[in-house]
C-alpha cells in the first residue's frame, strides 16, 4: 500500500514512519509536515509546508494513496480550548476532508488518546475536543479508525519533542517491563506503528482501538 503520514517528527509519528520504512508491504510513504524529517529512503517522499491548514495547492500530490496515518497533535497543557480546537479539530478535519475528496474511502487512522470523550460533554477539555474530532472523522466518507493509546514507551532512540514528556519517559522507562505486564496499560512506538500498518492493510473489527487492541494486532 501507499501511505501518507502526518506528524512524522513527533514521538508517535517517528515510530510509525520507522515501521513503514521497515515493512516491504508499504510501497511508498509520503510525509506531510511543517519541518523535514531528515530521513532519506528510496520509498520516502516529503511535502514540507509551513501552513498545513490549507493543502489545496498540493491536493493532486495527495491523491492515489491507500491510507493516512495522522499522528499530528499537541499537548493541551496551558492551552485555551479555542487554540487547542484550532490545532486538534480544525486542522485534522480540514486535512481529512481534503483526503476524502481526492481519495474517497481511503483508510484514515487517527491518533487520539485514552480517555477521549465521545459524548463531547465531559469536564476534560482535551477529551471533549478529541471526541468531537473523532466523531467528525467517523462521519466522513473515509474508512476511519481511532487509535486511543495510553502509555507509549518510545523505542530505538525516539524521543518526544515535549520537554516534560521526555522527563516522564526517562523516569518511567525502567518501569516499562512491569507496566507491560498489565494488559492494556502500555504499548510501544514500534507496536503502535505495526498496528497502524495492519489496519491500513486490512482494517480492524472495531473503529476505536485501545492499547489492548493495538498490542494484540498482528
Amino acid at each position: 500500500m501507499k501511505v501518507i503520514v502526518f506528524g512524522a517528527t513527533g514521538m508517535v509519528g517517528q515510530g510509525v514512519l520507522r515501521e513503514c520504512l521497515l515493512d516491504d508491504r508499504v510501497a511508498q510513504v509520503l510525509v506531510v509536515g511543517r519541518t523535514p524529517t531528515g530521513r532519506r529512503h528510496a520509498r520516502l517522499a516529503e511535502i514540507v509546508r509551513g501552513d498545513l491548514s490549507d493543502l489545496s495547492p498540493v491536493a493532486a500530490d495527495l491523491a492515489g494513496y491507500d491510507a493516512c496515518f495522522f499522528c499530528l497533535g499537541v499537548s493541551a497543557a496551558g492551552m485555551s480550548e479555542a487554540d487547542y480546537t484550532r490545532i486538534t479539530y480544525d486542522l485534522t478535519t480540514a486535512v481529512a476532508g481534503l483526503l476524502a475528496d481526492v481519495s474517497p474511502g481511503m483508510r484514515f487512522v487517527y491518533v487520539s488518546g485514552s480517555g477521549t470523550d465521545s459524548t463531547e460533554r465531559g469536564r476534560m477539555m482535551w477529551a471533549r475536543v478529541k471526541g468531537r474530532t473523532e466523531n467528525a472523522l467517523l462521519a466522513m466518507p473515509l474508512d476511519a479508525y481511532m487509535f486511543r493509546p495510553g502509555f507509549i514507551q518510545p523505542r530505538h532512540g525516539i524521543t518526544s519533542k515535549t520537554g516534560w514528556y521526555r522527563t516522564l519517559y526517562k523516569i518511567t522507562s525502567p518501569l516499562y517491563p512491569l507496566l507491560a505486564r498489565i494488559p492494556g496499560l502500555a504499548t510501544t512506538t514500534d507496536q503502535l506503528g505495526r498496528a497502524m500498518i495492519h489496519v491500513g492493510l486490512s482494517g480492524a473489527p472495531t473503529r476505536t482501538l485501545t492499547n489492548r487492541d493495538i498490542n494484540t494486532l498482528p
